[in-house]
């Protein structure tokens, strides 16, 4: 899915890898919507999606612009009869748009999500004017919500989280919020029969009712898909991989093994890390169809759903060795997938791009669920966990997913939070730095020895250092 230049007969036709020409899938999806509506959510979530499935998009975010010139503006900023604030959210649209159309002509680069309020006719017409200028294809996607349990659920997001009221105290924040909101509800135009040229996507109460309009081509398609299967209603996601297994003491990868003591253990003491996380809220159980998974699983008293596409990473010729017995058999591939682990397949199995693309349907459907926790393998929680947290593909395939850990996500405005709840049963760990030893060398570590090495986990960050924490209390040196 790659863009890639190649040449048919005499012509200089460009493809993307997608099944579309480059010059008719420049795509600029323009965000509509009052605030508080989850346009930024919206806009962040569809550029995560785009990039996890290799296809380069970009948000362009009008308040950032505008920020530059005005950082902390009060709701008055906002009015229309405000002149020198029309005037500057003008120039900050302005810049925005520039920014994007030089963007695009680098030929790599697809989709741009142009996220700002839009709420005008005359603003909405200007945008498409200019993209039609430059050759860019547009869809308008209107986020468009009157229940009142969600928007006040995303102004208290806005006043914990915008940028526009860092430092403020909530309770001011929240009240010139509500300001804001009444200013553009004065002058705010839902997309209707007068835009009936443009193509366009209404999602209406986050997806109880979806309006489409000429939509033309196959990626506008694939992301109206997306939009389809998304709600903004706050809800984490908690994921773990099975206990350990006893191919997890030997060095093994693949198969269907069973788990060891200590990942009965993890297993039992599973419900109590969910409980403190989690509290009282309904969840469901997704794990893959292998028997580790649903032998964790098994204690949890909520309902379970086993899914092939959860399965492990599919090594092929491989499955059942350890690192050090495919260096030897097979060191050419063992050194290849070194240097290019995301698109390397196994022999007879699979690459984690090709995970990647059996998991789109968990995605979707995750995107369309309440609170999802889901057990499974340390490859397949690597790609959902790039998911939300936006990791580059050349990072995720190194990234630890820690044994008898629970990693809750929750998708925000402008990032993923993320908390990492420790069992206190030990466990192997799997992970492996690029370029390091393949053998299978076991040490043992104190609890506070990994306390030490695992500080701040409460709300971890997708960093290099945070990436790479162990679980309590056995480290090793094998490759995942």
């Amino acid at each position: 899915m790659r863009p890639a230049t190649r040449t048919r007969g005499s012509s200089n036709a460009v493809t993307n890898g997608v099944g579309v020409q480059a010059e008719d899938t420049r795509i600029c999806v323009v965000m509509v919507g009052l605030p508080a509506r989850g346009k930024s959510l919206i806009a962040q979530k569809v550029v995560r999606y785009l990039g996890w499935l290799s296809i380069t998009a970009k948000c362009f975010n009008v308040g950032n612009y505008r920020r530059t010139a005005t950082p902390q503006p009060n709701a008055a900023f906002f009015d229309t009869s405000n002149k020198e604030g029309e005037r500057l959210r003008k120039a900050a649209a302005e810049a925005a748009v520039d920014d994007m159309c030089k963007w695009f002509r680098s030929p790599d680069n697809l989709i741009a999500i142009l996220d700002a309020t839009n709420s005008t006719k005359p603003r909405r017409r200007w945008i498409k004017e200019r993209c039609d200028a430059e050759g860019i294809e547009t869809i308008f996607v209107e986020s468009k919500c009157d229940r009142e349990d969600i928007i006040l659920s995303n102004i208290l997001e806005v006043k914990t989280t915008s940028p526009d009221y860092e430092g403020l105290d909530p309770e001011h924040a929240a009240k010139d919020f509500l300001e804001r909101i009444k200013m553009y509800e004065r002058v705010y135009e839902t997309l209707d029969e007068d835009e009936a040229d443009m193509t366009y996507c209404k999602i209406i109460n986050v997806g109880s009712q979806v309006i489409i309009n000429r939509i033309q081509d196959y990626l506008q398609s694939r992301v109206v898909y997306y939009l389809m299967n998304l709600h903004i209603k706050p809800r984490s996601i908690w994921i773990s991989r099975h206990g350990e297994s006893m191919y997890n003491l030997s060095g093994q990868i693949g198969g269907d093994a069973n788990l060891s003591a200590r990942g009965r253990k993890y297993a039992e003491e599973l419900p109590t890390l969910v409980k403190r996380s989690a509290g009282d809220s309904p969840l469901t159980v997704w794990t893959s169809t292998l028997k580790r998974t649903a032998q964790t699983a098994q204690h949890l008293p909520y309902e379970k759903l086993a899914w092939k596409a959860l399965d492990e990473l599919d090594s092929g010729v491989c499955d059942g060795l350890t690192y050090a017995e495919i260096e030897e058999k097979y060191p050419r591939d063992f050194k290849a997938r070194d240097e290019d682990k995301y698109n390397y397949r196994y022999l007879g199995g699979e690459s984690y791009r090709d995970v990647v693309i059996r998991l789109e349907p968990i995605i979707m459907e995750l995107e369309r669920s309440e609170n999802i926790l889901i057990v499974t393998h340390q490859a397949v929680l690597r790609c959902i966990y790039a998911y939300f947290m936006g990791s580059t593909q050349e990072k995720s395939p190194w990234m630890e997913v820690p044994l008898h850990c629970l990693i809750r996500l929750t998708p925000r405005a402008y990032k993923t939070e993320e908390e990492r709840l420790f069992a206190d049963v030990p466990a192997v760990s799997t992970w492996r730095e690029k370029g390091s030893k393949a053998a299978h060398q076991v040490q043992t570590l104190s609890i506070s020895e990994c306390a030490e090495m695992c500080t701040d986990i409460a709300c971890a960050q997708d960093t290099p250092e945070n990436s790479r924490r162990p679980s309590p209390s056995i480290a090793a040196q094998t490759k995942p």
